[in-house]
């Protein structure tokens, strides 16, 4: 047996152990995920279909002028109602709006804003939710800070007398930060209970974190990502919980200003959460593996699993016991059911290496986007986060042998060789001849 082989048993049976014990799913959540949103006996008529209808009609008959439950598709449609009572169940939140992308659910959630509102958003969010901050908001007067919400005393010193919304991203993109939900949200409101605070779950999906129980107002999905998990649609949602005069000012904007997801990529959706259970524990599953290999590799420098730790075999899934060790223990246990298959790396190598490795996969395919079933890598400094201001991006880390892995569904072992083997070339052509 190679030295490769003896490395993927020691580091499977390692990881095994663990996630027996790190994998904790919410109650119930595998049920809802099967069947929620929809019962064959809502259509009795056409016979109890197992499988929801897609509803294509653009418009509905009235049952007199000005009565009927639908009326045109862009206000609401069977298809959307289906997907949106299922993300509501398992948010356990009480109402949802999807959207024809993430970003057009966070530019619903601006809209709602006025001119001299002010954002307090972390620092180390998706480039595209800070792109949109930066110059979309800005130019309706609307204005941000971004800040480490790891340090509670900065966070609550951004806080100000204008302050309308609090941005939280946790475990964040890049960096694998994590925030503390439930202390930035008494903190919020305690300050001001009008502001809404606002946690992009996309990282975790609904499987792994419920981010409403920890005292936050509105969940920010990019559906796109591992709720649909087939990388076949781009779609975004908003979900709340006792939040009804809130819920209806998402629910105007959604009808008014008309980013609305199709009924076909709605069915598509809801097709996708169907699998959402075994889909993440196999992105978690899989992520672990792939993350303890990279860890053992003499060209990384560091992988990030979550919140930058770069040794995995001292963390949070491989020592349950010595979680007090771990400088967010407290949050992941808090907060966190388990982890997504999303690893952040920095190669021993330069940028261009850092691009020719991409190159040398067979399995990871070089792209942006994640939690679909196939494996992707990309190069957050000059793909997902380009638009981030350059010092930013130097502050936070974000250099140019820096690798996002979104880990699939495929055999770890074929992952790990395939990186292993891109890795070994690597190592090779860098040493003088």
């Amino acid at each position: 047996m190679n030295k490769f082989s003896v490395l993927y048993d020691h580091v499977c049976q390692r990881a095994s152990r663990s996630l027996m014990e790190a994998l904790k799913p919410f109650d119930g959540i595998d049920t809802v995920a099967t069947h929620g949103g929809y019962d064959p006996v809502y259509l009795e008529e056409v016979g109890r279909p197992v499988v929801p209808p897609i509803t294509l009609s653009s418009t509905f008959q009235q049952l007199s002028p000005g009565i009927a439950k639908y009326d045109y598709s862009r206000s609401g449609n069977f298809s959307r109602e289906c997907l949106e009572k299922c993300i509501a169940s398992l948010e356990d939140g009480h109402d949802c709006c999807v959207f024809s992308s993430g970003l057009a659910a966070l530019g619903t959630l601006i809209q709602i804003l006025s001119s001299n509102d002010h954002i307090v958003a972390f620092d180390d969010l998706y480039g595209g939710n800070g792109r949109y901050l930066r110059q979309l908001a800005s130019k309706s007067g609307i204005t941000s800070t971004f800040v480490d919400m790891r340090d509670l005393k900065l966070f609550q010193q951004a806080l100000q007398k204008n302050t309308r919304l609090v941005l939280i991203e946790s475990p964040s993109n890049p960096l694998m930060r994590l925030v503390d939900i439930s202390a930035v949200a008494s903190i919020t409101h305690k300050f001001n209970k009008e502001i809404i605070v606002v946690v992009d779950n996309t990282f975790m999906s609904s499987y792994f974190q419920r981010p409403l129980d920890h005292g936050a107002d509105v969940v920010l999905h990019s559906l796109t990502k591992y709720m649909n998990g087939h990388s076949d649609l781009v779609m975004g949602a908003l979900v709340t919980r006792n939040q009804s005069e809130l819920h209806k000012q998402l629910r105007f904007i959604q009808y008014a200003a008309g980013a609305v997801p199709s009924p076909f990529d709605c069915f598509l959706c809801l097709r996708g959460l169907r699998t959402l259970p075994i889909r993440m524990k196999t992105h978690m599953q899989n992520g672990l593996i792939v993350a303890m290999m990279l860890e053992k590799h003499p060209m990384v420098e560091k992988v990030l699993h979550p919140d930058g730790i770069p040794s995995l075999f001292s963390t949070f899934f491989l020592d349950i016991q010595g979680l007090e060790s771990f400088p967010q223990s407290d949050i992941i246990v808090k907060q966190m059911r388990g982890f997504s298959g999303m690893i952040t790396v920095y190669l021993r190598c330069t940028g261009e290496q850092t691009k020719t490795f991409t190159t040398n996969l067979k399995l990871f395919t070089l792209a942006e986007s994640l939690g679909g079933y196939e494996s992707l890598i990309e190069i957050p400094s000059i793909m997902t986060h380009a638009s981030v201001p350059a010092e930013v991006r130097e502050a936070n880390g974000i250099t140019e042998n820096m690798l996002r892995l979104s880990v699939g569904l495929e055999d770890p072992k074929d992952l790990s060789l395939d990186l292993y083997e891109a890795l070994d070339k690597l190592d090779k052509d860098s040493k003088p001849i």
